[in-house]
């Protein structure tokens, strides 16, 4: 496909009157999603003869943080046929302000009009992922940590989110489609709306123990009553069939509160079900979940926290053209030192090829 590297192309650019809004892979390979001042640029310098040249571009971020949203950008280019050398670190690697996080050596041409989605993909991903490493840092390593932010974000960057939460360490992810992209089963236990519908939760923790595998027989108990009555009354009614239970108490209730973790996790004991898990969720914080995993918390899901961080501020930059170290006022001519950057292969490109 055609990129929109020419100012025609870009004003005679039309979208179907009905379509979701997010960018298909073919859109992104044309150069759409690029900001219009790359089209016009490179236009420019194809007038001039010089779109060719070979330069040396770097990007960088503000701030440090966990790299993430590489093999994407490594698809991209590939999808347009891009001929540039690629140099970049590794996925999930964590990186401090100003480092080169990726390097593109090759003819301009070839990768300017990408530069919009490149450093997009890049801030949005790391910054989950970031995020995502923050929250799995901060509780113990031995309970489970799962994203269920897919909600709070555009279903067009749903599978990007959750395999950047993946990439920063969470254990599971609660999306089909993100769970997928980061080779896991989808997380997850069933809706309050079940619950209000079969009108009850016992006959829905019934049917779940009976259809669901070993491990995933996780009970919702704070639909109609106290949380901790219904717990036991769930696992009394099913002995041995729960593997665990999610407290999601709503913040109108006063949310999930690590007294209730506490008296929960003790009564479990009393009852003779210690091994019945407890998972606790509904708009954690770092700091609220540090408090319920020193309650006895075992397992977190995780949103908010995650979902709405701002993109991390990346930059890319040109720093030799025509193999000359060259850089605009403010930063220093040449390539910036680094041992961590190693060379990528594009994959086989698909069919959204220029």
């Amino acid at each position: 496909m055609d990129r929109l590297d020419r100012e025609p192309r870009v004003r005679e650019f039309r979208t179907a009157p009905s379509r979701l809004l997010g960018a298909t892979e073919q859109e992104v390979a044309s150069g759409a999603t690029a900001d219009v001042y790359f089209a016009r640029g490179l236009d420019i310098l194809r007038q001039l003869g010089r779109e060719r040249t070979p330069v040396t571009a770097e990007v960088f971020c503000r701030q440090g943080g966990v790299l993430c949203g590489v093999e994407e950008v490594l698809t991209m280019l590939s999808l347009a046929n891009c001929q540039a050398a690629v140099e970049a670190l590794a996925e999930g690697e964590t990186f401090v302000a100003k480092e080169p996080l990726l390097r593109l050596s090759g003819p301009y041409e070839e990768f300017a009009i990408y530069e919009t989605a490149i450093l997009g993909t890049l801030a949005s991903a790391s910054a989950w992922a970031t995020a995502a490493r923050a929250f799995r840092d901060a509780v113990p390593r031995d309970r489970a940590v799962i994203g269920f932010g897919a909600r709070h974000l555009h279903p067009a960057v749903v599978g990007a989110f959750d395999r950047a939460s993946r990439v920063g360490g969470l254990d599971g992810v609660s999306s089909i489609l993100g769970a997928r992209l980061a080779g896991l089963e989808p997380s997850g236990t069933v809706p309050h709306a079940a619950i209000l519908i079969a009108g009850d939760t016992l006959p829905v923790a019934e049917v779940l123990c009976r259809t669901a595998p070993a491990g995933a027989r996780t009970v919702l108990v704070d639909t109609f009553h106290d949380e901790v009555e219904e717990t036991l009354r769930v696992v009394r009614a099913l002995d041995g069939k729960v593997d665990g239970v999610r407290l999601d108490t709503p913040a109108e209730r006063g949310g999930v509160q690590p007294e209730m973790v506490r008296e929960l996790k003790v009564r479990l004991a009393q009852e003779g079900f210690p091994d019945v898990r407890v998972m606790v969720s509904g708009g954690l914080s770092v700091e609220r979940a540090v408090e319920l995993a020193a309650a006895g918390a075992d397992g977190f899901g995780v949103g908010h926290a995650i979902s709405r961080v701002a993109p991390l501020d990346m930059t890319l930059d040109l720093k030799v053209v025509d193999g000359r170290p060259i850089a605009k006022r403010g930063r220093i001519p040449g390539l910036t030192a680094s041992t961590r950057l190693l060379p990528r292969q594009l994959p086989s490109a698909g069919p959204a090829g220029r």
